[in-house]
């Protein structure tokens, strides 16, 4: 119920204050600039605690990453427009729900956002871990190109 009232005053506010703490990708940033009165990192600086603190205190909606610790301290230190917490990644382990909860703030994720980037690493990864790339780098790094050698299964 108090979540149905906190939509509500959202969509009651006409440009809400959007910061966001870390960069986030253009197209994202852009739109972003283009609905909401949005506060954006484009140096992509991790902010302070101090920073983070003066930033709930002044926003309607805050975006932040899994870098981003927003605890229970943090949560008390919101102003009253602080309504929603639109964290940019999949999970909310870095942000403290029952302390959000208490203050009727939203917590919301985007668990579709690293899928892609997933399946690229994991595909990365298969095919790495046959041809022993790793291991032929740490070789190459330590040992220089003379002593590099094709392994024993290869074939010329």
């Amino acid at each position: 119920m108090a979540q149905s009232g906190a939509m509500s005053d959202m969509r009651r506010c006409p440009h809400p204050r959007v910061i966001v703490t870390r960069e986030l990708p253009d197209a994202v940033a852009d739109r972003m600039s283009a609905l909401f009165d949005a506060r954006l990192n484009r140096g992509d600086v991790r902010m302070t605690a101090d920073a983070l603190a003066a930033a709930v205190a002044d926003c309607d909606v805050l975006v932040p990453t899994v870098t981003d610790v927003i605890d229970a301290e943090l949560i008390a230190r919101a102003g009253p427009r602080l309504r929603l917490i639109a964290n940019f990644g999949a999970g909310v382990n870095h942000i403290d729900l029952a302390a959000a909860r208490a203050r009727d703030i939203i917590v919301t994720n985007t668990p579709g956002v690293l899928t892609e980037d997933t399946a690229d690493m994991t595909m990365a990864l298969i095919v790495s871990v046959p041809r022993r790339l790793a291991e032929g780098g740490i070789l190459y790094r330590r040992h220089g190109r003379q002593r590099c050698r094709l392994s024993p299964g290869a074939t010329a």
